[in-house]
């Protein structure tokens, strides 16, 4: 992993850790850094599994990488965990992590989620999307 992923992916984790902090007990800042951690460690092994799953095999015009994902639901459930995405290699490369958001409408008979790759290390108020790449495959652990 280059310096630059490094750096992402700390200051991912610092920002989520943060949120969490604000929000969860300290069970879940745990699971937070532990689930960040392990992403960081055994992605390549979650994508190759997920990829095995869905009977996918990597080229340049549709590769894959498995970066963490933060969920975050208004008045509902929040999660960490992690997202495989897909596309061009060179868009590929420029994602470091999914930035999820769900709500209910309607009551609760409706649940939107939009799902966003992107390339910035604040995915709460600084989104920088990928275009061009979609979300192919989810590791989800609740908090």
């Amino acid at each position: 992993m280059n310096l630059k992923a490094k750096s992402a992916f700390v200051g991912a984790g610092l920002l989520v850790a943060a949120v969490a902090l604000a929000q969860f007990d300290i069970g879940s800042v745990i699971k937070v850094v532990g689930v960040g951690a392990a992403v960081s460690k055994f992605g390549p092994q979650i994508n190759t599994a997920i990829n095995k799953l869905d009977g996918h095999k990597d080229a340049y015009t549709a590769t894959t990488k498995v970066v963490p994902i933060l969920s975050v639901a208004l008045g509902g459930r929040n999660a960490i965990g992690a997202a495989q995405v897909m596309g061009p290699a060179n868009r590929v490369k420029q994602v470091t992590a999914v930035a999820q958001l769900d709500q209910d409408i309607l009551g609760r008979q409706v649940k939107i989620r939009a799902m966003v790759p992107v390339s910035s290390k604040n995915v709460v108020s600084n989104i920088k999307r990928v275009d061009g790449v979609g979300i192919s495959g989810i590791v989800d652990l609740k908090l």
